[in-house]
């Protein structure tokens, strides 16, 4: 989020320069689905810069309207070199569905599922709200409706969560979790430092540590968007992954 208004060159750059190792493509401004070109400069970017994709960071969100339409996502994240794409449960909260609705978003998730594992990839939700993974119950119940053994779950902090309530949802979703989404907002979506929550990070990694799998720890925002921060919360990231390990 924090690099989008760059281009995928100094993107990788400044990845490379912070120590980072894995990097997540955007589907809406560096690499859009279909754009071969700009999935070519992405991975020709990341092989100067020493990176690899992690994840492809779609925007599909299981509706009807997108039925058939995951297999150039997927073939996209192909191109990036990419293990995993990062979709959306629907448009609307888990309370704010009707069965109906959770059936679609259910079915959407499937059909990606399928087509992804055709390409090798796995997939994995954004852990977000107003969508139906707004809680950590929401979200086991929704993966455990597609039935797919390449669907899991990202994680982050909801916004407002105390500690201790963000933390429990980690555990319940332990054995689902690809990768976490990591930066310090409170309250709602006021941007800190990492350090600002180093308790509720040092705690997460400890609990990440038990899944006793690699997983993804991936900054997302940093204070203003400024791209110069990004070194100082890399360092910070580092040293709250060696403490709660």
């Amino acid at each position: 989020m924090t690099l989008r208004r760059l281009d995928a060159d100094e993107v990788a750059s400044r990845a490379e320069e912070a120590g980072l190792q894995v990097i997540e493509w955007g589907a809406d401004v560096h690499v859009r689905p279909g754009d071969d070109w700009a999935a070519e400069r992405a991975f020709e970017a990341m092989a100067r810069h020493d990176l690899t994709c992690d994840s492809y960071g779609s925007y599909f969100r299981a509706t009807p309207m997108e039925a058939g339409k995951f297999g150039e996502i997927a073939a996209t994240a192909v191109r990036l070199g990419a293990s995993r794409i990062r979709v959306w449960a629907g448009k609307a909260g888990s309370e704010d569905v009707d069965s109906y609705e959770r059936e679609q978003v259910v079915t959407g998730l499937r059909e990606a599922a399928d087509v992804a594992n055709e390409h090798g990839l796995e997939v994995a939700l954004e852990f977000h709200g107003g969508t139906l993974t707004d809680t950590a119950e929401s979200t086991v119940r929704l993966l455990d409706e597609v039935g797919r053994d390449n669907l899991g779950t990202y994680w982050q902090p909801p916004q407002d969560l105390p500690d201790e309530q963000a933390l429990a949802g980690l555990e319940l979703v332990l054995d689902r979790v690809r990768a976490v989404h990591v930066f310090s907002w409170w309250p709602s979506n006021e941007r800190h430092p990492l350090t600002a929550r180093t308790e509720l990070w040092t705690r997460a990694f400890g609990l990440l540590a038990k899944a006793g799998r690699p997983l993804d720890a991936l900054l997302e925002f940093v204070p203003d968007n400024d791209p110069d921060l990004i070194p100082g919360e890399a360092d910070s990231l580092r040293k709250l992954i060696e403490a709660g390990a």
